[in-house]
Order: structure tokens, then C-alpha cells, then sequence
């Protein structure tokens, strides 16, 4: 990823190209993602599209870590491409569901931080047309502080950690669940 200089105003497919190409799929290290929903979403690759569980799973097999922390059941699209790659059995992916979780964010290398409107959806980050994704709208930053605070959120939420005053723990039938 190229340097951001503390904050870049992004929107529409700066989102894709900044966030997605040059960002997450070239991550070094990690990628950690908050979205509230997960849907299919597609990259483009060469003259086709792809499902982004093909580009999280070979980003695993280079020993990068990929997490998402979300809260909606995942499309159908998703889970099928899920199992299809079986990224399932990459031991540096992990996925996890709290119902609570609303916050857009992707913290890349742990030097880049993206904030914003999009979920992790075709629509909201995808490859789609312009004139069939949704208007969103964030801001990529370098800043260390940001990134250290929002970081540090994910981590609370990922380990339980909020889980233990949450004042929804009677509707949440499965804590921090994985898909498998």
C-alpha cells in the first residue's frame, strides 16, 4: 500500500481500488475486517471475477492471518464459496460472529487503517458497476493512534472481552460463533 499520510477521503471505487487491490490483497502480514454484513463479493482477475474466499485463502497459504468479525448470517454466495475453497481449514483464518457488531473497518499490516460506510459486500466494496454498487464513503489512514484505538476495540470484542456486560447475552445463542 502506498503512504497515506495520515488520512485520505476515499469514496465509491477508491474504496475497491485503495482498500481491496492495494490494500488487502497486499497485505503482508494481516488483514483484520469489522463489517456488520458479509455477502459474496467478487474481485476482479484477469478478464473474470472471483470470489474474494479464493484471494483470502491464498493469502493464508502465504502465512498472512485473515480475520473478519461480523455480525449477519453470511449470503448463501459466501458460505458456498467458503466451503468450496475450504477456507475453513486455513489455520490463519478465522471468522467470527457477534450480533452487536455494527463498526466498518479494516486494519491492514497493522499500519493502515480504513474506516467507512461499506460493509464487506459486492455492493459496498465489490467490484460492482457504478451504477449498481451503493454511494459509501471512508477514510484510510496511517495514523498510528487510530489504528492502536481501533485495533485495540477489535481485539475487545474478538476475545469476548465485551461479551462479559453485554446487555444482549439473552438473545445471543451462539457468542463469538465460527463458521465451519
Amino acid at each position: 500500500m502506498t503512504i497515506v499520510r495520515e488520512f485520505q477521503y476515499l469514496e465509491n471505487e477508491e474504496i475497491y481500488t485503495r482498500v481491496v487491490l492495494e490494500g488487502i490483497l497486499e497485505a503482508k502480514t494481516s488483514v483484520w475486517i469489522a463489517t456488520a454484513n458479509v455477502k459474496d463479493l467478487r474481485i476482479k482477475e484477469g478478464k473474470k471475477y472471483v470470489s474474494v474466499i479464493k484471494k483470502f485463502r491464498r493469502l493464508c497459504e502465504k502465512g498472512m492471518e485473515v480475520r473478519i468479525l461480523h455480525s449477519g448470517i453470511p449470503s448463501e454466495l459466501f458460505l458456498r464459496d467458503f466451503r468450496k475453497y475450504e477456507l475453513y481449514k486455513q489455520k490463519n483464518f478465522s471468522m467470527r460472529r457477534c450480533l452487536r457488531v455494527h463498526l466498518k473497518c479494516v486494519v491492514i499490516d497493522g499500519e493502515h487503517l480504513f474506516i467507512g460506510s461499506p460493509n464487506l459486500t459486492g455492493a459496498g466494496v465489490g467490484a460492482k458497476s457504478a451504477n449498481r454498487r451503493n454511494f459509501e464513503i471512508g477514510i484510510l489512514t496511517d495514523n498510528s493512534e487510530l489504528i492502536k484505538n481501533v485495533s485495540r476495540l477489535f481485539v475487545k470484542i474478538w476475545e469476548g472481552k465485551m461479551c462479559e456486560s453485554c446487555g444482549r447475552k439473552t438473545i445471543c445463542y451462539a457468542p463469538l460463533e465460527e463458521p465451519s
